[in-house]
């Protein structure tokens, strides 16, 4: 066949009919590969964590646009114990990915433990506790679609059965 030759009805014949690309993704698939795809380019982000025994370290990565259609790229990092209280995102949707170590996610089914290369994505609403419950630092990936505004928390699972709460303080989305 030649390659001059346009075949009829071809949308990659017919460039100026294809839509334009978008500015930044506009589905769950397309924010948890940009999370991989940030996640890949350890050069980018390795060299800017720091690890603080008092307080969680975090840093804003990127922010694209502005409400409602936004979105926030946070980089977080924990030593062995921090946690992030149980909290929700508000009206914010997001991704997590684990960059390095290991995570426990807390949340009303149980823990789920992610790794290195783990992502978990939730909706508005979607409570959950993370912790680093293992003996080395973590560093995660969170993006935040539109960009975060509020964080609620919540009580504690042990409060919510019954039992004793454990003090939380939020220091970082």
């Amino acid at each position: 066949m030649n390659s001059d030759v346009q075949i009829a009805g071809d949308p990659l014949a017919l460039p100026h009919l294809l839509p334009p690309v978008p500015a930044h993704p506009a589905t769950v698939a397309g924010f948890a590969g940009l999370a991989r795809s940030i996640a890949a380019d350890r050069a980018s982000w390795a060299p800017l964590v720091r690890y603080d025994t008092t307080t969680r370290w975090y840093h804003r990565l990127h922010s694209v646009g502005q409400e409602p259609a936004g979105y926030e790229v946070w980089l977080l990092s924990w030593v062995p114990g921090q946690g992030s209280g149980r909290h929700d995102h508000g009206a914010s949707s997001g991704v997590l990915t684990v960059l390095e170590g290991e995570l426990t996610e807390h949340t009303a089914t149980g823990p789920r433990t992610l790794a290195a290369g783990a992502q978990r994505v939730f909706a508005p609403g979607y409570v959950h506790e993370v912790v680093n419950d293992a003996l080395t630092p973590a560093v995660s990936l969170h993006i935040y679609f539109p960009g975060l505004t509020d964080m609620p928390m919540h009580p504690s699972q042990a409060t919510v059965s019954g039992g004793a709460a454990a003090p939380s303080e939020v220091l970082a989305p």
